[in-house]
């Protein structure tokens, strides 16, 4: 399997010639979601769900579909029908060819004032792990933890902690569009002393094969 890093909270991952991309949100490039065979979204919030970026894929290949929560389905489903499938904690599917299984239900919090929304993780081929907004650890081994390692309801001690929960063999930086470059060395001793896993990061383009 082909992993590569877009912005943000976008991956693309690409085997026996079809290409499954999770998140391809407002923080990801325009193009982020052409070329999918499948499209994941964990939640609502526009640095991982954009409507714009979705049509364009969906349009640019009338066989792609797309697998989310219910939240973003409603918003979708109509211009696409049979294409966009809603998706809980527990489901299991077969998307171009990837076997992926569903954990989690309800986004980190933001603050106690915020209402919390619902967010999904996904578990790709049983080894690549995209959590979205949240700090789900899934109930079987982790190859590939795709680490949310900034965000505003997180700090680093959560994050290198979840790493130490999940117990991955290697985790590589997701979510990461306002980690400035001056900061990325502070995370990456720390997380990278402290967590327990190979800790890695890809710049926006850049590919790893796992």
């Amino acid at each position: 399997m082909k992993l590569t890093k877009k912005s943000h909270a976008c991956v693309r991952l690409e085997k026996d010639g079809r290409t499954l991309v999770i998140d391809p949100g407002a923080f990801s490039e325009e193009d982020a979601a052409l070329g999918a065979d499948a499209l994941l979204v964990t939640h609502e919030h526009a640095d991982h769900f954009s409507e714009d970026r979705l049509r364009a894929g969906l349009e640019a290949n009338p066989g792609a579909e797309i697998w989310t929560l219910r939240s973003v389905a409603e918003k979708i489903s109509a211009a696409f029908p049979g294409r966009v499938h809603t998706v809980g904690h527990g489901d299991t599917f077969t998307a171009a060819g990837f076997d992926v299984q569903v954990h989690g239900e309800l986004h980190a919090v933001i603050h106690p004032d915020i209402p919390r929304i619902t967010n999904i993780g996904f578990l790709v081929d049983g080894s690549v792990f995209h959590p979205g907004d949240a700090l789900t650890v899934p109930d079987r081994p982790v190859e590939t933890l795709m680490l949310p390692v900034m965000a505003p309801w997180s700090k680093i001690s959560e994050v290198i902690d979840y790493v130490r929960e999940v117990g991955p063999r290697r985790a590589i930086d997701i979510h990461d569009a306002l980690l400035t470059d001056l900061a990325r060395p502070i995370y990456d001793s720390q997380i990278g002393a402290l967590g327990g896993a190979d800790h890695g990061r890809l710049t926006p383009g850049e590919s790893t094969d796992l």
